[in-house]
């Protein structure tokens, strides 16, 4: 069940197993790699890091809404520097592949994160969040427009030689453009999707309950939006996709792969398990050697239409 997710980067981005903890889930992923033993899931995603230390956002941060989770954490961190000051010793030592998610509001500022992580062998691949905010775009996020993803995109690519991931935003009008964009320029692996915007209101009924009154919705409520995010793009572009929103058992695993994913992240069920990824990794090896199914690529996008004029690649809104 190994997987190779950029085959055309000199040295790829070799997984054990397609079960990834995504961003978020993990922090910067040493905690949970010491805790779960032999369980260790197929790479880990770090959270989001920014170029300067920033404080977040401001408290209540998190509350359990049904079936999800309802956070609002920002972009709470002390810096790439620091970050790889504490936490690139013991990433060297790690045998589960890191990928360092970066948050930057400017080409200029995504360029020197992509940089900085180059110089670093232990750091197996780089995540690029298009969730962040756009300062040429009055901070909106990156991922809502084409050329913004685009010009962000080109920024990593032409900054680092290592994997690139990009991941996208649900939020976008339309994430088949955006997709064709990234990959056109130089991603190697598409991620969908990160969590949805949310609200949540105080027991009093009187203000939101959140500091920042918004909040990022996640969860096993997320599971049908991702799928079909992830069914889209598979349609639309070339390159690997890792699949994450609600995923918590082999069932919704076998559910992504089958609409197109070539690995799968979890990161809000990872909280209360961290041996869960690991777990759904060994999972899903002996559910593919009793059903005879030898390699891996006969599961991904199984689902997708036979007929690709059909369905999903029509522009214009979905219809009922």
């Amino acid at each position: 069940m190994s997987i190779d997710l950029a085959p055309a980067r000199h040295g790829g981005l070799q997984l054990r197993h397609p079960v990834l903890v995504a961003a978020g889930g993990a922090g910067y992923g040493n905690e949970l790699i010491e805790a779960v033993g032999e369980l260790s899931p197929g790479a880990i995603v770090t959270r989001s890091t920014t170029r300067q230390a920033r404080r977040g956002n401001p408290p209540p941060r998190m509350t359990q809404q049904p079936a999800a989770l309802l956070s609002s954490i920002g972009l709470h961190g002390p810096g790439l520097d620091e970050v790889l000051r504490r936490q690139a010793p013991r990433w060297a030592m790690s045998r589960v592949p890191i990928i360092v998610s970066i948050c930057g509001d400017t080409a200029d500022d995504i360029a020197w994160l992509a940089r900085t992580l180059d110089m670093h062998p232990e750091v197996a691949g780089i995540e690029l969040s298009l969730a962040c905010p756009d300062r040429g775009q009055g901070g909106l996020p990156i991922g809502l427009d084409a050329e913004s993803s685009e010009l962000a995109t080109v920024s990593a690519r032409a900054a680092t030689e290592l994997p690139l991931i990009v991941k996208l935003t649900p939020v976008a009008p339309d994430l088949r453009e955006i997709a064709r964009a990234v990959a056109a320029a130089g991603a190697d692996v598409i991620s969908v999707i990160g969590p949805l915007p949310g609200l949540a209101i105080d027991e009093h009924r009187e203000r939101a309950l959140l500091g920042t009154s918004y909040g990022w919705l996640s969860g096993p409520t997320l599971k049908p939006v991702a799928l079909r995010a992830v069914y889209e793009v598979a349609q639309v572009v070339p390159v690997p996709i890792i699949g994450s929103g609600g995923i918590s058992s082999l069932e919704d695993v076998l559910d992504f792969l089958a609409a197109g994913a070539s690995a799968v992240g979890i990161a809000t069920a990872a909280l209360a398990d961290p041996a869960l990824p690991g777990r759904l990794g060994e999972e899903l090896q002996a559910w593919c050697s009793h059903g005879g199914v030898a390699d891996l690529g006969q599961l991904v996008g199984a689902a997708l239409p036979r007929r690709r004029d059909r369905g999903s690649l029509r522009g214009g809104p979905y219809r009922l």
